[in-house]
């Protein structure tokens, strides 16, 4: 027996054929027009990873850091994490993982690499790889207040994880001279509010080495658990990186001066 749909001329079968393709192109973009509008639950997409500390690295890349004191810090970063000790506090924390991410920051912030998960010695050592591998980046002044804004309201909402401590780490060779719509103190504050931990790294390094530390004792410096830690020059860089990242990584206190509470 021959179907009506066969039944009827070619032309007449060719627009029929047209009309219900139209009509199933409607009906696709009606179904993705309300799942754009009612999105999936977040619990059915799969829940974000849980870890101990999300660190963010802030480091210093405005005109008074050249090619050399650049590579210090990086290389110094890098080490860092294929050290022994600094692997033995990722890895034996109650989740035995970190975030971390690097943010270059001058009178502009870039985000140099992206958060990563740590979970093991291999993780460690292939992310001291890649930041070994990342371009260098270039600003021209130091402007605290808007990189610690940017930190504030685009890259702490971001984190990909769920972590316990949320800490941000500071270093540089100098003190704010942007002339900010809003004090660095300001801004650290509110960080604070929100439960971030803000600890610097002062390089005693040029013009300001003599009061650079005290000012970001001052104005960086917060949260619960806070410290500064200096180095003494470019030179001193890995070794006073290696010991605040054992304890931002750990969480434990920090004896002595460069402790406090703000």
């Amino acid at each position: 027996m021959t179907s009506p749909t066969t039944a009827l001329p070619a032309a007449a079968r060719a627009r029929r054929f047209a009309a219900l393709g139209l009509g199933l192109v409607a009906s696709l973009a009606l179904i993705a027009g309300v799942a754009l509008r009612n999105p999936p639950d977040a619990s059915a997409q799969g829940s974000l990873p849980e870890v101990d500390t999300a660190l963010l690295l802030a480091v210093d890349v405005s005109n008074s850091v050249d090619d050399t004191r650049y590579y210090l810090q990086i290389e110094g970063i890098a080490k860092a994490l294929e050290d022994p000790g600094v692997i033995s506090a990722i890895t034996n924390g109650p989740q035995a993982s970190i975030m971390l991410s690097i943010m270059a920051w001058s009178d502009r912030t870039e985000i140099a690499m992206p958060w990563v998960r740590i979970a093991s010695a291999a993780d460690a050592k292939a992310v001291a790889a890649r930041i070994r591998r990342m371009p260098r980046i270039n600003g021209q002044f130091t402007c605290v207040s808007r990189s610690l804004r940017t930190i504030a309201d685009k890259v702490i909402p971001q984190i990909p994880a769920k972590a316990n401590r949320t800490v941000v780490d500071v270093s540089g060779d100098g003190r704010e001279d942007c002339n900010p719509a809003e004090p660095v103190s300001d801004v650290r504050d509110e960080l604070v509010e929100s439960k971030v931990i803000i600890n610097g790294l002062p390089i005693l390094d040029g013009s300001e080495a003599a009061t650079i530390e005290q000012w970001y004792t001052d104005n960086i410096q917060g949260g619960n658990g806070s410290f500064v830690i200096a180095a003494d020059g470019y030179g001193d860089f890995e070794r006073a990186f290696r010991q605040k990242f054992i304890v931002e990584i750990s969480g434990t206190p920090l004896p002595g001066r460069h402790a406090a509470v703000r």
